[in-house]
């Protein structure tokens, strides 16, 4: 039995999407039923296997498995879904809700529907792009409302500046999910705050003042976190940035146990160039390695 041009169309169309789900032929290192060829030959579809260029492989594979194995059909798409699974989240690139979407519509064109592939459970189990894009632009939105709010705060008087830069933080922390906890006091010294990010809590210091930042803050900062727990680290954020003498001064008094972050630090991130977290991670490695506990971003990246 020949197939149908519909058909021979729907293949064209499926075998070229399902092209990134999976290796043509395995590596030799690796697990072998892990690539198109590994689960014809599982499968006793090898024949219809043919070496060469990727592509027209797939094609063939599903092309001949539907002309003289029509009731093998559905489990090999099932087949290469589940490992493409897999091997897709190995590569860091998991396959999405749409995907799955795109393969059962593609699938109606031939007459066939695979129940396991539109469980409601499993699909919502997947990464959406779509859900992704949407929660990305509010995120941007979200970023673009802080840094408007920003600027506002060159125009309030220096006390209430100090208020509102806090309440700014704690926004821009719930915006990444860094679970930041309000201002607290503690036997009469005030820490402006606290986050968590991967399995570290910050302790943070926040300043706008007219001037950087010298030596003495960055010493009586680096008094409360080292008086808390030894697992403790701290972050200092000072809009006007810190000075160079205060930072030399301060990096000869021994390892740092805080990461310092500038206005221009801030906007940096508030322009979507990189995430808070990340910025954070990027500092806290380089003051690991180095013993700064200050690079600009733009130095990091």
């Amino acid at each position: 039995m020949s197939l149908s041009l519909s058909e021979s169309l729907a293949i064209n169309e499926i075998a070229r999407f399902l092209y990134d789900f999976l290796p043509g032929n395995p590596h030799p290192y690796a697990n072998q039923g892990i690539s198109f060829q590994g689960i014809a030959r599982e499968m006793n579809l090898l024949m219809f296997w043919q070496e060469g260029s990727k592509l027209p492989a797939i094609t063939t594979l599903l092309e001949n498995t539907l002309d003289h194995h029509r009731d093998l059909f559905c489990d090999l798409i099932l087949e290469i879904v589940r490992r493409g699974l897999k091997y897709r989240n190995n590569k860091g690139n998991p396959i999405t809700r749409e995907e799955i979407l795109k393969i059962n519509e593609l699938i109606t064109k031939i007459d066939f529907k695979i129940p396991e592939l539109w469980n409601n459970d499993f699909l919502n189990s997947l990464p959406s792009d779509t859900i992704e894009n949407e929660k990305q632009q509010f995120d941007l939105n979200k970023l673009e409302t802080l840094k408007k709010s920003l600027v506002d705060f060159v125009l309030i008087n220096e006390q209430k500046r100090g208020f509102k830069f806090e309440k700014f933080l704690k926004e821009l922390f719930d915006t990444f999910g860094l679970k930041p906890k309000s201002s607290f006091r503690l036997v009469g010294e005030q820490i402006d705050g606290s986050l968590q990010l991967e399995g570290y809590t910050y302790l943070i210091e926040a300043k706008w003042q007219n001037k950087p930042v010298g030596n003495a803050d960055l010493l009586i900062f680096r008094g409360k976190v080292e008086g808390k727990a030894s697992w403790s680290r701290g972050l200092f954020i000072s809009y006007n940035g810190f000075s160079k003498d205060g930072l030399e001064a301060f990096s000869k008094v021994g390892a740092t146990n805080i990461i310092c972050m500038d206005g221009q630090d801030l906007y940096f991130i508030l322009e979507g160039k990189i995430s808070l977290n990340e910025a954070i991670e990027l500092k806290a490695r380089r003051a690991a390695e180095t013993g700064e506990a200050f690079i600009n971003i733009y130095g990091l990246i």
